[in-house]
């Protein structure tokens, strides 16, 4: 019998009670927040907020760092969840702090059966509403703690798993890089244009009511480092947007080196934080070469070069327009696009390769952690 079978048996023999989590959260809000606008480069405290997985910044603002550490976030746009146990700056709005309101409480298990819950999206409606009324297991306190060292020590061994996958991806990549850049590297033998001669920014528009989270493409829900696209958490209501189409090319401008693109695989809208680049109709250039090159970092190294602004900075749509593009005869541009095709498969595509890989381990690790937070309900008539 294992620690944990044990310790059950002797505390909570006929179940545990399942209360509400807004019961046994408080708020931990600091006194301010720190807006996206007042974001900094650098300073003594990194900034957490609901949109990223990361810190997103810095701050000197010490009236921004909640009062109690470790804590709870959770994003009431995103639904993300977050341990933190170090000092930060609490960041933009839409970001909701707690700590248990009892000792008796562990902050970490807590942590851990909110992360396991499945909240249902609302879109962007804030979604503290749903969650603080759906009910979570809770044993008695040294059960917590033994299932919190059981998940931290499973936690730690899918990290180093996850670590060791993530060196082999990066080295593909640095592979994948390398050839694209030899693949794209030509002399005097091929025509030079100027990207704005062969392609465009598109100037068609959509109503916001036709789009949905899955062909809404925001620069929050285009991911970073080449990655393609996530769906969308929020999705304007009103208004006209830029409608881009199949095989257009979205790019992130702000924060050109986060490195967003997107080849587009269907017709949606985006805000004009995002710009559509689409090839000319009458250039014998195919958009999936075009995406290639506008993938390239010596494509992201110029746009950021020319890129304006130091807090929030945003590429200079006029400059982009001016980079110089290869355009080789069809032929060779379908061969290139071909090779190129296959090592992004081999990167990129969640279902074959390596992220496979690192995908099934995330989802076996939240399997076991599903098991380990699931009990027997307390029936009160019996207790």
């Amino acid at each position: 019998m294992s620690k944990l079978d044990k310790l059950i048996g002797e505390l909570c023999p006929d179940g545990v009670e399942y209360v509400k989590l807004g019961d046994i959260l408080e708020n931990n809000n600091a006194k301010h927040s720190i807006t996206k606008k007042n974001y900094e480069d650098s300073g003594k405290v990194p900034i957490i907020d609901q949109s990223q997985l990361y810190v997103a910044g810095f701050t000197n603002n010490l009236l921004a760092v909640p009062p109690i550490i470790p804590t709870i976030i959770f994003g009431d746009h995103t639904r993300i969840v977050k341990y933190i146990d170090f000092e930060f700056a609490q960041g933009a709005s839409g970001t909701r702090v707690f700590v248990p309101k009892e000792p008796e409480v562990n902050t970490k298990y807590i942590y851990y059966v909110f992360s396991n819950l499945d909240i249902p999206s609302r879109g962007y409606n804030r979604h503290w509403s749903i969650v603080k009324e759906m009910k979570v297991p809770l044993p008695p306190l040294p059960v917590q703690e033994e299932i919190v060292s059981i998940l931290d020590n499973f936690t730690e061994l899918t990290i180093k798993l996850q670590e060791e996958l993530n060196k082999e991806l990066t080295a593909r990549k640095k592979q994948y890089e390398y050839y694209r850049d030899e693949l794209l590297t030509f002399g005097d033998e091929v025509e030079w244009k100027m990207l704005g001669d062969i392609s465009q920014y598109s100037k068609n528009r959509v109503e916001a009511k036709k789009l949905d989270e899955n062909n809404y493409v925001g620069v929050d829900n285009l991911l970073p480092d080449k990655k393609g696209k996530a769906k969308s958490e929020f999705v304007p209501t009103d208004g006209r947007l830029t409608k881009f189409k199949e095989e257009d090319i979205l790019i992130g401008n702000i924060r050109p080196y986060l490195r967003k693109i997107w080849f587009s695989s269907m017709q949606g809208g985006t805000n004009s934080d995002v710009l559509v680049i689409q090839v000319t109709n009458n250039i014998n250039l195919l958009p999936r070469f075009l995406f290639h090159i506008l993938s390239s970092e010596s494509f992201f190294f110029y746009n950021i070069q020319h890129s304006r602004g130091a807090k929030m900075p945003r590429g200079d749509k006029k400059a982009i327009m001016r980079f110089q593009i290869s355009v080789p005869p069809l032929s060779e541009q379908e061969r290139i696009v071909s090779i190129l095709d296959k090592f992004d498969a081999l990167v990129n595509d969640i279902s074959i390769g390596l992220p496979a890989e690192i995908k099934t381990r995330q989802k076996q690790y939240e399997y076991y952690r599903e098991k380990l937070l699931t009990f027997k309900e307390l029936d009160r008539k019996e207790a």
